[in-house]
């Protein structure tokens, strides 16, 4: 799973926490299917570099969400059925990432336009395609 989540600990963001966009951002685009099973914490800490306790955290997180489920002496997966979020939840989430992202984007020196680009440049590559290979 290196190969697909990486952390960087010179990022101003916990590694659990880019630990847990990273895995979010893999079954929101499909990179993780449902049911796949997830790499045990130890496995994943030891690939990325990183303490067992970083990697609970952020699978506790995505437990806690709804984006993984654990299973008793199996393992822990991502969920068959992908969390569902009431309108307000939604914008909850939508601003907090916009605000993580305007931040970068100022403290970088980029305007709005530029920002904005980049989010659609971003946003198109991380939308998985329609089945049928229509878009």
């Amino acid at each position: 799973m290196k190969a697909i989540l990486q952390v960087d600990p010179a990022e101003a963001a916990p590694l659990w926490r880019q630990i847990e966009d990273g895995v979010r951002r893999l079954v929101a685009t499909g990179g993780l299917a449902p049911g796949a099973l997830m790499p045990s914490v130890r496995d994943l800490a030891r690939e990325l570099g990183v303490n067992p306790n970083t990697v609970v955290r952020a699978y506790q997180r995505l437990v806690e969400a709804g984006i993984l489920t654990v299973r008793r002496g199996d393992g822990t997966y991502v969920s068959e059925t992908p969390p569902g979020f009431s309108a307000a939840e939604r914008l909850g989430l939508l601003r907090e990432g916009a605000l993580r992202f305007a931040t970068t984007a100022l403290s970088v020196g980029a305007d709005l336009p530029e920002a904005t680009t980049t989010l659609g440049t971003a946003w198109k590559a991380l939308k998985p395609a329609p089945k049928g290979g229509q878009s």
